[in-house]
């Protein structure tokens, strides 16, 4: 907490990228006490939006270039000490971001820019794989979130989520 005791709370974006073959991408982050696969994306940098901010993170983190941002889907504010005691939280924004089904990551970023930022591993999961995970995901609903993007298409007013 700041000075004033109010939580210092990071801006950031995250994408749910979904492949030709209704794959979703994920990113694992390491964290010194706990394992998490989670949606590509992170913070806003100062004088960035949300779509440059998510035009960027999802360059350096899975080489995407040409970016077609889609519906705004879910906000979610995450209250957790990190970034060394820089801050307390971060609210996210999730859009959806479609591929084309083969599309790769490859990111701009080397591993070890990658890992100094917790990331150690992207892959591609199924719905059915998702929902059989044994390992935490964000946001924690995450394959029924997914499963209903995928039975109805983006939600028209985007939802909160908690955790």
């Amino acid at each position: 907490m700041n000075a004033d005791g109010e939580l210092r709370i990071r801006e950031a974006v995250r994408a749910l990228v979904v492949d030709g073959d209704d794959r979703v991408l994920l990113v694992r982050f390491e964290f010194p006490n706990s394992t998490i696969w989670a949606l590509p994306g992170g913070g806003i940098d100062p004088g960035e939006g949300h779509h440059e901010a998510l035009c960027r993170e999802l360059l350096e983190e899975i080489g995407l270039t040409d970016v077609e941002i889609g519906a705004h889907l879910w906000n979610r504010l995450h209250i957790v000490a990190f970034l060394n005691g820089q801050f307390d939280g971060q609210r996210e924004r999730v859009h959806a971001v479609r591929v084309a089904a083969g599309f790769e990551p490859r990111p701009t970023f080397t591993w070890e820019q990658l890992n100094a930022e917790y990331v150690f591993e992207m892959r591609w999961w199924t719905l059915a794989e998702l929902e059989l995970i044994d390992t935490a995901t964000a946001p924690a609903k995450l394959a029924s979130l997914f499963r209903e993007f995928l039975e109805t298409g983006p939600p028209s007013v985007p939802h909160t989520l908690d955790g």
